[in-house]
């Protein structure tokens, strides 16, 4: 999935005028599914103060949606842009399982287990084998 990026947004690029609001503006446009569940981790990590992290653990309804996501945390640019838009570490599980960190978080041990193979591990199920 490409992003859909407006001639105006392409021009600003080649003068190397191009900012992050242009951009995020242009992923949220695009990849609007991807936006959606980063937003939600983002804001159950704001209305849960004490929680460790936000998440968003709804498997993609589509190949469409899955692609999206995929898209948007794969991408360094992409993903970078929405951790300074919603001020938060993205970590990623696999198709479903998106969590919020706060910055400060990033040392801390649940953020560690989170990325570690044993908690990659321990997030499998067969119903989940494709995604």
């Amino acid at each position: 999935m490409s992003l859909d990026v407006p001639t105006d947004v392409l021009v600003a690029a080649e003068r190397g005028e191009l900012d992050d609001a242009q951009f995020v503006a242009v992923v949220r446009d695009s990849l609007p599914y991807a936006w959606q569940v980063i937003g939600a981790a983002a804001e159950d990590l704001s209305e849960r103060p004490a929680a460790p992290f936000g998440e968003h653990e709804v498997p993609p309804p589509d190949e469409q949606a899955r692609g999206q996501l995929l898209r948007a945390l794969a991408s360094n640019a992409i993903r970078g842009a929405l951790e300074r838009h919603f001020g938060v570490v993205l970590a990623f599980q696999n198709c479903h399982r998106v969590a919020a960190f706060k910055p400060e978080a990033v040392d801390s041990t649940i953020y560690r287990e989170f990325i570690s193979p044993r908690g990659q591990v321990l997030n499998q199920s067969p119903e989940l084998r494709d995604c």
